[in-house]
């Protein structure tokens, strides 16, 4: 089974984890360049890149029966790696500041408390599924944070780029907000039973 840990769908997995430090490494770069944007547009196309593969890699998984214990480990802590690194750096560099860091602090929160869910959940080989609004949820905030991460440089392009991460932002919020409370009820009723 070894064989399986180097499928295309976790080396996908594999690279998004790649991404994290990757993304990260322009936010540095940016402060240090006289022209930021190109530092901006670099982390902005690797997080693009990286989120098309979280779709692909569970795609490509079912379809060519290629289903692992490692890549089912993997594919949410890659997930939420790039998340939550993504939106501390936003955070960090006051692209995302005021009323706003709510929305970011909210999704963080919630991608933590889910995750201890289903670990706990998993303990007592209860699945927890991922509800088509969940999935809405995940695309929305990778929009917006593309949008953020776009930011300033964006706005060359679009107008209004960053209100308009921030806008998106808050939408994933409030799904985050409602599919974590959806996870804890599903969740409140076997913690009850135990």
């Amino acid at each position: 089974m070894a064989s399986r840990a180097y499928s295309i769908p976790n080396l996908l997995t594999y690279a998004r984890i790649i991404a994290v430090p990757l993304i990260v490494l322009c936010f540095f770069v940016e402060g240090k360049l006289e022209s930021s944007d190109f530092a901006r547009w670099a982390g902005f196309w690797i997080f693009v890149v990286a989120s098309i593969t979280d779709y692909l890699d569970g795609y490509l998984a079912r379809i060519w029966n290629q289903t692992s214990n490692i890549g089912r480990m993997l594919d949410p802590i890659a997930d939420k790696l790039l998340v939550a690194a993504v939106l501390l750096l936003l955070a960090a560099d006051q692209t995302i500041a005021g009323w706003s860091l709510w929305a970011a602090i909210t999704i963080l929160c919630r991608e933590i408390l889910v995750s201890g869910l289903r670990e706990y959940l998993a303990a007592l080989k209860v699945a927890v599924p991922v509800t088509k609004i969940a999935k809405w949820k995940t695309t929305i905030q990778m929009l917006s944070i593309a949008f953020l991460l776009a930011g300033p440089a964006g706005e060359a392009y679009l107008p209004f780029t960053t209100e308009i991460g921030l806008a998106l932002l808050w939408i994933a919020a409030i799904l985050t907000f409602y599919t974590g409370y959806d996870y804890f009820r599903a969740g409140l009723k076997h913690i009850v039973e135990e």
